[in-house]
């Protein structure tokens, strides 16, 4: 069945962009990138901003198409097209990456990041080169950690400001091992659903609830269906701009510039715009559900109660590697 799915995909992908290969055989070069969100998000807007700054500054020599709502198929599924070399660009969060570099695993962890700067101060550090470094290995650049942000509860049943009242709750999941351990943890229900399916199976009630950032809840219209939200904010889900390494070493070094250097900046970009983005989503949900706040005391109750987490992955993930982030995080905080 992989075979079958490498080689429908490939083909597939070779016919959409055929005409990319007529274009590099004229001098240019295009880059099709593809995301899983919609038209309306903040990575979207960025990349709308990231092709601007390619095209203008390599002086034409670069087109980009951008493909969003996973019309190129889902995350993992563009990253094997990256891999092929029929896919030039995706920008997937960490939590679909770890699969192809163990390591990325680390920011799955619950609780990790206190705030926004302190994640900024781990990935623009040592530590977060060193995991996009990684991504050559498995014929992949990464080029700059943009941002996703952080997950919260929604559900249909109950307010939630402790971890007693997660109790019992059907929450759809990625189907991530650390995630579906912290919501045990937390005496959930996980259930491991694609993105695709959640409407729906929130609606039928088939589950209770679910988590992501801010925006892809209002975006999505989540609200139609769940009543109940909590700015729980246990995971920081970054974002990586990606490129495949075939397409990559096809360019000249000039043009490699242009890209990287847009990608820097746009992760800046990114970065206020989708803080921005968030704040406003959440005050719109905030006349649409019962939103509730947690005080920094609840909060710590949540952390306390995953824990364990840390320990049953920590082997698996590197005991070395998430003392060095928890490090970086210390240094950050001191500074403050």
């Amino acid at each position: 069945m992989r075979n079958r799915f490498y080689i429908i995909t490939s083909l597939a992908l070779l016919l959409v962009f055929g005409l990319s290969a007529l274009g590099m055989a004229k001098g240019e070069y295009h880059i099709n990138i593809g995301i899983g969100l919609n038209d309306k998000s903040a990575q979207y807007k960025s990349l709308v901003y990231f092709k601007e700054l390619v095209e203008k500054n390599s002086d034409g020599r670069i087109k980009i198409d951008i493909y969003h709502s996973s019309q190129l198929g889902d995350d993992r599924e563009m990253m094997e097209a990256l891999q092929l070399g029929v896919q030039e660009m995706t920008c997937p969060s960490t939590a679909p990456i770890a699969p192809f570099v163990n390591e990325f695993k680390v920011f799955d962890l619950p609780f990790l990041f206190p705030s926004n700067e302190a994640a900024d101060y781990v990935l623009d550090g040592p530590v977060g080169q060193k995991l996009l470094d990684k991504l050559a290995d498995i014929g992949i650049i990464g080029l700059a950690y943009w941002e996703n942000g952080y997950r919260h509860l929604t559900n249909s049943v109950r307010p939630v400001q402790s971890p007693e009242d997660v109790k019992g709750l059907k929450i759809r999941t990625m189907e991530n091992p650390i995630h579906l351990a912290a919501w045990r943890e937390l005496g959930a229900n996980p259930t491991p659903m694609a993105f695709g399916e959640v409407f729906s199976a929130m609606q039928q009630g088939v589950v209770d609830g679910q988590e992501n950032p801010w925006g892809t809840i209002y975006l999505q219209n989540f609200y139609e269906v769940q009543k109940y939200a909590t700015d729980t904010g246990h995971v920081y889900s970054p974002f990586v701009l990606m490129i495949s390494k075939k397409f990559w070493d096809k360019l000249p070094s000039d043009l490699q510039k242009v890209i990287k250097d847009a990608a820097i900046k746009s992760k800046y970009y990114n970065r206020k715009l989708n803080r921005e983005m968030n704040a406003e989503y959440l005050e719109k949900l905030k006349t649409k559900m019962h939103v509730t706040i947690l005080t920094p005391e609840q909060r710590a109750e949540f952390k306390k109660a995953v824990q364990p987490v840390y320990e049953k992955f920590a082997d698996e993930i590197g005991r070395d590697l998430i003392k060095e982030v928890q490090q970086q995080i210390e240094e950050f905080q001191s500074k403050k």
